[in-house]
């Protein structure tokens, strides 16, 4: 075989989207407020489009009711008219004068916003602000209050705001790193003596256990000395938290000569403590749902999807500009410039409309599916695909993820997210599609009605959900137990029963 280096013209096929096409997948992939900022910054970017405004009517309407308090206003401000016949009512022209100076001399002759219009953006914003969540204290802000109020020396309280600075309240506020690693020497007693003492110092600051090391050190910290069962609990946190976490309670009895009813009473006193106690400093902030679907229910009972609209500017491309490049006196540069923004105009005109009207698609076949889910309620949901809506509606199954992706859609249950209708599934024994969410429900109440003495393993799981006519794998019951949040069957048991048997 001979290799050699060289110019060759070869010829092979590749796919490239082209940039209308990006942009269409883009706008119908945003939710309606993201659509909205878009839409405000391609008008602020492109000077050629224009928002639709309201219906003549609307607009004579506002017009006159705008008029009548204008009137009102004039009557309010108006001053007496000055007749004075030896001076030829100079003063009234000179009036007049100083009106006309101070009357601008451009005016906006495009029709004015009806007050309607102005309320319903007024709204709007009001909606916006009432979702925005205040920002509250920080677990530093929290604890550096506390350490100036108690005086400290000047050392101590910057070795205290420092360790205080690497604590995570998303952590539950643990001292996750080493104190020698907040010293510049790490060999210095002396200020590894001072870093042990701000610690102290921040431990015994709300709330009760931050700053601690690992989690037998923060339930310490919380336990309050004058507990009635401070010796118990001391001894259970201090050597069998993970035989409490795995239910080794006969264990725990050997070891420690307590019953099985007393360790099981001082278990739930020790539930009373909080693993993370600066949990509570995490900020959650808050979505705002807003729903870009809705659905009505017909007289004969069909429901019906509508697309969002009001919140939607309609836009148009201005006629102005059209007629600027058709005029003879613009220059080359201004035709190009303006031929760019009118074909970026027209493009996101057209791609909202595409938006919008494959997001209906999309949505009316989802709905027409899953039409039960609103009839009964989620538990009716049954297992759908994104390809066997985008069969239906004739496009790619990666439109239909972007279609339903962070979209939200109004029922006459409540609000559901888009994505939520598509579930998988299995067949029943009696060949009806069942969603695994309706499997997860039988499973919780196949575990709540057990005997908790003897709580089912797996297989027994499997071979319940089998009498009630799902076929379910061992592997599938025990992934679906976990994301439940359902520990296995030893650590279920309730030892206090098992003596009763």
């Amino acid at each position: 075989m001979r290799f050699s280096l060289g110019q060759f013209a070869t010829q092979k096929q590749i796919q490239k989207l082209a940039p209308r096409m990006i942009q269409s997948m883009e706008i119908l992939q945003l939710p309606v407020l993201e659509l909205q900022e878009r839409i405000d910054q391609e008008m602020t970017e492109n000077p050629v489009l224009e928002e639709i405004e309201h219906s003549q009517d609307e607009l004579e309407g506002a017009e006159a009711l705008q008029a009548a308090e204008d009137s009102r206003q004039s009557d309010d401000d108006e001053q007496e008219l000055v007749v004075d016949a030896d001076s030829n009512n100079a003063d009234d022209f000179e009036r007049l004068d100083d009106l006309d100076h101070e009357i601008p001399d451009y005016f906006d002759e495009r029709p004015r916003a009806s007050i309607n219009r102005v309320q319903e953006f007024a709204d709007r914003h009001h909606d916006t602000m009432a979702n925005i969540s205040q920002r509250g204290i920080t677990l530093y802000d929290h604890l550096v209050l506390q350490l100036r109020e108690l005086e400290l020396e000047d050392e101590l309280f910057a070795m205290a705001e420092r360790i205080a600075s690497t604590l995570d309240a998303e952590g539950g506020g643990y001292l996750t790193i080493p104190l020698e690693s907040l010293l510049r020497n790490d060999l210095d007693e002396q200020q590894l003596a001072l870093a042990q003492q701000a610690l102290n110092v921040l431990q015994q600051l709300d709330p009760v256990g931050v700053a601690a090391r690992n989690l037998e050190e923060c339930l310490l910290l919380q336990l309050p000395e004058d507990h009635p069962f401070y010796r118990e609990l001391h001894l259970l946190i201090t050597n069998h938290l993970e035989d409490l976490e795995h239910n080794r309670l006969p264990m725990i009895q050997k070891q420690t000569g307590l019953s099985i009813e007393d360790i099981q009473l001082i278990w739930e006193e020790l539930r009373h403590l909080n693993p993370k106690p600066a949990a509570s400093f995490v900020e959650k902030p808050v979505i705002a749902v807003v729903p870009d679907l809705f659905v009505h229910q017909q007289d004969d009972g069909k429901y019906v999807v509508t697309v969002e609209e009001r919140d939607i500017p309609q836009l148009c491309v201005s006629d102005y500009y059209r007629r600027r490049l058709q005029a003879s006196d613009a220059s080359l540069e201004e035709k190009e410039f303006l031929r760019r923004k009118l074909n970026g105009a027209q493009w996101l005109i057209d791609a909202i409309q595409q938006r919008q009207a494959t997001l209906l698609k999309v949505a009316q076949a989802i709905v027409d599916h899953q039409y039960r889910v609103i009839d009964d309620g989620l538990e009716a949901i049954i297992p759908l695909k994104m390809q066997k809506i985008a069969d239906k509606v004739g496009v790619h199954v990666t439109t239909v993820s972007r279609a339903v992706d962070d979209k939200w859609i109004q029922t006459p249950r409540g609000i559901f997210p888009l994505r939520g209708f598509f579930v998988g599934g299995t067949t029943g024994d009696d060949g009806e599609d069942v969603a695994w969410d309706n499997i997860r429900t039988r499973l919780q109440e196949i575990i709540d009605s057990e005997d908790k003495a003897r709580p089912h393993s797996d297989d027994e799981l499997v071979r319940r959900l089998k009498q009630a006519g799902l076929s379910v794998a061992r592997r599938t019951v025990t992934k679906y137990r976990k994301k439940m949040g359902i520990p296995s069957s030893r650590q279920r048991k309730d030892w206090s029963k098992v003596g009763d048997r």
